[in-house]
C-alpha cells in the first residue's frame, strides 16, 4: 500500500492505471478514488503558485500509520496515495488517493478517511504565491 510523495507534476490516471493493473483481476469489485487539484484562488483571492512544504520521512510515515488505521476500520485490499511536494501551478493534480475492495462501501468509506485524515493529521504547510505577495495557509496541519 505505497506512499509516494512527489515533487513533479504527476498524471493521477496514469498513475491510477499503472497501479492497478498489478493488482489480481477478479479480486476486486471496487476502486474509489478522489483527485485534488490546486484553485487558483483562496479566500477571496487570486493565488498564483502554491508551494507545499512537508517533514521529509514525518509525512510519509503519518500518511503510512492512516493507511494503516483505514485497513484496522475497513476491510480493502490495497490503497495508493500519492501527494505532491514543492511548488505547485493552479490546475495541478496536488493528491491521489484510490482504494480497492471486494464492494463499494469499504472502498468509499476508507478512501475517504484518507483523505480527511491526512488533510488535519498530515505535517504539510502552504505558502501562497498572490499577486501582492505571499502568505502561509491558516489553519493547515
Amino acid at each position: 500500500m505505497p506512499v509516494k510523495l512527489v515533487a513533479h507534476r504527476f498524471d493521477p490516471w496514469a498513475e491510477l492505471g499503472a497501479y492497478q493493473e498489478h493488482l489480481a483481476p477478479g479480486r476486486y469489485g471496487a476502486c474509489a478514488s478522489f483527485v485534488g487539484t490546486m484553485r487558483d484562488f483562496n479566500q477571496g483571492e487570486a493565488v498564483e503558485a502554491m508551494f507545499l512544504e512537508h517533514y521529509p520521512g514525518m509525512t510519509e510515515r503519518e500518511l503510512e500509520r492512516i493507511v494503516a488505521e483505514a485497513g484496522s476500520r475497513w476491510d480493502f485490499l490495497d490503497a495508493l496515495v500519492i501527494h505532491r511536494v514543492g511548488e505547485i501551478q493552479p490546475g495541478d493534480p496536488i493528491v491521489l488517493v484510490a482504494v480497492w475492495s471486494a464492494h463499494r462501501r469499504p472502498a468509499f468509506a476508507a478512501c475517504r478517511f484518507i483523505l480527511e485524515a491526512l488533510k488535519t493529521r498530515a505535517p504539510f504547510w502552504k505558502k501562497e504565491k498572490l499577486p501582492s505577495g505571499a502568505r502561509w495557509v491558516e489553519k493547515n496541519t
